[in-house]
This record gives structure tokens, C-alpha cells and sequence, in this order.
């Protein structure tokens, strides 16, 4: 006779994470107000109902997906300074761009960071969690690399401008204006 395993079921953690993992690609390809949770549930494989369980409406599952993205963002430039040759400012914002470079290769990420500060210009909770994502980032640029209030700003601005080539494609549009625009910026 064989002998059944039982049936192991998942964890709300385990969940959790699934759900977590779904909504990323869902809120990447439609944005917040595109999303429905319904379609979450669906792809996650439960309920609707249990989406509600785990996260207690769109919005928490939302802030969720953008606070997600903020650690991601923060454990590649931690490995990027750790991994710098040098401790110069300079030395170690060349290595954390890098690094965002490849991170942003992932089309999902980038698109999550556009479409939550899309949505933090009308939803109050969505602001808050983008303000204190960068907070973070900011603070931890500035100390891991010891650049200047300039540098740091422009690190952030180089950043911004490579969502915009990667998201409009300028880098493969062949005009005077694209150039401009994606001169010295290398994508993965």
C-alpha cells in the first residue's frame, strides 16, 4: 500500500509572500487604480476574501508592494558600497548606480517605484510610504558613501532620469534628443 503524504498547507506567511510576489507584477503592469484585488486573488491562486485576511484592503497590499521595493532597492546599494574599491564619495556612488543599473534591469521594480510616485500625488498613504522609502535611501546614500549634499542630489537625479530612458526607451531612439538625455547612462 502506498503511503500518503498529507497534504501540507501553506502558512499565512507563506501567503503572505505569494500574494506579495503576485501583486508586484499586477501593480507593475496596471498601476493601483488599474488593479483590483480580485485579479490578485486570481493570480495568487485564493480568494479574494483571503487577499482581505492578509492585507486589509488595496491600499495596505499596495503599500506592502512599494515598501517591498524600498528594501530591494536598499540591499543592492548596500551590497554595492560593501563592494566598492575605494571609500571616495564618488568611488562608492559609481558603485551604487551600478548596481541600481542592473537592479532597474528588473522591468517590475522600476515600474512599481513609477507607479507609486504616480499614485503618491493623490493617495495620502501611498505618499507616505514613497517619502519615507526615499528618507531612507537618502540617509543611507549619504552616510555609506560620505558624498556632499550635491552629490547625493544628483545621484537621486541620475536615478530619476534612468526610469525615464528605461521606461520611454530613449536609449534605443536614435535623435539628437535621446542622446542628450541618455549620454553617460548605462542600462542593463
Amino acid at each position: 500500500m502506498k503511503s500518503e503524504r498529507p497534504r501540507q498547507l501553506s502558512t499565512a506567511e507563506e501567503r503572505r509572500a505569494t500574494v506579495l510576489r503576485t501583486a508586484i507584477g499586477a501593480f507593475a503592469a496596471r498601476g493601483y487604480f488599474g488593479t483590483t484585488t480580485t485579479e490578485v486573488a486570481k493570480a495568487a491562486g485564493i480568494s479574494q476574501a483571503y487577499v482581505y485576511r492578509l492585507f486589509p484592503s488595496k491600499e495596505s497590499l499596495f503599500v506592502a508592494v512599494v515598501e517591498h521595493c524600498f528594501v530591494q532597492v536598499r540591499a543592492s546599494l548596500e551590497r554595492a558600497a560593501a563592494e566598492a574599491r575605494g571609500s571616495g564619495a564618488d568611488v562608492v556612488l559609481a558603485a551604487m548606480g551600478g548596481s541600481y543599473a542592473k537592479l532597474i534591469g528588473d522591468n517590475d521594480l522600476m515600474l512599481i517605484q513609477l507607479q507609486a510616485q504616480a499614485a503618491a500625488a493623490s493617495e495620502p498613504a501611498v505618499r507616505e510610504v514613497v517619502r519615507q522609502g526615499y528618507a531612507r535611501l537618502v540617509e543611507y546614500v549619504r552616510g555609506a558613501s560620505g558624498g556632499s549634499e550635491q552629490q547625493v542630489q544628483e545621484f537621486f537625479a541620475r536615478g530619476m532620469l534612468c526610469h525615464l530612458i528605461a521606461s520611454t526607451g530613449a536609449d534605443e531612439v536614435d535623435a539628437p534628443w535621446s542622446r542628450t538625455l541618455s549620454a553617460g547612462i548605462r542600462h542593463y
